[in-house]
């Protein structure tokens, strides 16, 4: 068997597209535009896409007079209640340009945990996916608690590609890939290639993060990369100004090659504990 490569991006069944807050929050909403216009044409293509959206509390921010994002609990589930309102009407009046419906599905870890969430987020995504809707997900932040959160929307997008059988998994991010060290040090060189299993000796990823807008970090994206290959799901990372290339197949970005032989299997219980990489390579 051919091995999967990022060229073969174009001509998947089903992908999974991550989003993260400061790529589409504040100055950066106008991207959602950008996002969605791709989005589309890999849709008019016959491609399914899954759509994984950060940006809820960072959307309610403004609109709330917060100044930043909050720090306690039940002002971010407020937070998360406004801006998830928001950020999906903003989705669907740029989906309506080309007659897409857009179908939001809110999870907790909980959710992807327990044997009938599961498989009723399973079928419900499939099904969307089967009536051609555009499934966005986020983290149900408004009842999540810091102890059942994903933690970061990278792994959470790497559990959904799991739970729906993707082929591939783009993970958007604001530089156009990763770097063997954070990109602002001397001697920092763009990782073009990650093949399965390399372990990655030498690379120093930056830690999560946690800005005005939302959380992530180089390390979260390497470490949901490890969770979807694991499973046979070739990994993309790159810029969300990028993403029209990104589908297009085109030769950008930091490619994590699939598991060839991946043992996972999408109708059984989706792995919560994200893989991590030894806490000397984090940098």
């Amino acid at each position: 068997m051919t091995a999967f490569e990022r060229d073969d991006i174009r001509t998947v069944r089903r992908i999974v597209v991550k989003v993260g807050s400061s790529s589409i929050s504040g100055d950066a909403a106008h991207r959602i535009d950008t996002i969605v216009q791709a989005i589309a044409a890999a849709h008019d293509n016959g491609t399914e896409v899954v759509l994984v959206s950060s940006g809820a509390i960072a959307t309610a921010i403004p609109f709330l007079d917060l100044g930043g994002r909050p720090n306690d609990l039940a002002t971010q589930q407020a937070a998360a209640a406004v801006g998830q309102n928001v950020l999906m009407w903003r989705y669907q009046t740029s989906l309506d340009r080309f007659d897409i419906l857009a179908g939001q599905v809110l999870l907790t870890a909980g959710d992807l945990e327990n044997a009938t969430p599961r498989s009723n987020a399973r079928r419900a995504m499939e099904r969307l996916l089967g009536l051609r809707i555009l499934p966005i997900v986020n983290e149900n932040d408004t009842v999540a608690t810091h102890e059942i959160r994903f933690g970061d929307n990278d792994r959470l997008a790497a559990l959904v590609a799991q739970l729906v059988g993707a082929d591939a998994l783009v993970l958007l991010s604001d530089i156009e890939c990763l770097y063997t060290r954070p990109p602002g040090e001397p001697g920092a060189t763009p990782i073009h290639r990650v093949a399965y299993g390399d372990d990655l000796d030498g690379f120093e990823f930056g830690s999560v993060v946690v800005n005005s807008v939302g959380t992530g970090g180089a390390a979260t994206k390497v470490s949901a990369a490890r969770l979807a290959t694991a499973s046979g799901i070739g990994v993309l990372v790159t810029s969300a100004d990028r993403i029209a290339d990104a589908l297009s197949g085109s030769d950008i970005g930091t490619w994590f090659a699939p598991n060839p032989e991946p043992a996972t299997s999408t109708t059984g219980p989706v792995r919560t504990a994200a893989a991590t990489l030894p806490a000397d390579k984090l940098g």
